[in-house]
């Protein structure tokens, strides 16, 4: 039987078979057998396939870490966008808010000076009416007192 060391790992045959197969023997001058330079081109295909998959699952990585700041940047404008317009809003609710005092204000103030003004047109009705009484009590007195009867007017327009 041969040493370990003279021994090589055959290629799988087939779909069966494992991928590490049983050993192949080498022969006495120490020279592989005619198939050692397909299993060292398929030992050499399996490394380029190894960095081809490192490779792109390097480029997939860094195109979603790329990806991935593009989003928190567009989220950031986003918010930093969204504050600005609702700070906008606040300013001018708050505007309206004072001009709707202002003018309910305003208002009160037309409410209570129309007030007054009503008032004093009562107070002359009023102190005209007491005025126009008193007239026509003194004349109701004087009538009495000489015994005549008011005339009155008749077709007072003519």
């Amino acid at each position: 039987m041969e040493s370990k060391e003279a021994m090589v790992a055959a290629p799988a045959a087939g779909a069966g078979e494992a991928k590490n197969g049983p050993p192949v023997p080498v022969d006495k001058a120490g020279a592989a057998p005619a198939d050692r330079d397909a299993v060292l081109a398929k030992v050499d295909m399996d490394r380029k396939l190894s960095m081809i998959k490192a490779w792109e699952e390097s480029e997939k990585s860094k195109a979603e870490n790329k990806a991935e700041k593009k989003m928190s940047a567009i989220m950031s404008w986003e918010n930093t966008k969204k504050a600005a317009v609702e700070a906008k809003l606040r300013t001018r609710e708050e505007k309206l808010e004072k001009k709707k005092a202002e003018y309910a204000e305003k208002m009160r103030n037309q409410v209570a000076a129309i007030h007054r003004a009503a008032e004093e047109k009562r107070a002359s009705v009023e102190a005209t009416r007491r005025e126009a009484i008193l007239k026509y009590e003194d004349m109701a007195a004087k009538h009495r007192s000489k015994g005549t009867t008011p005339a009155t007017k008749f077709l007072g327009c003519f």
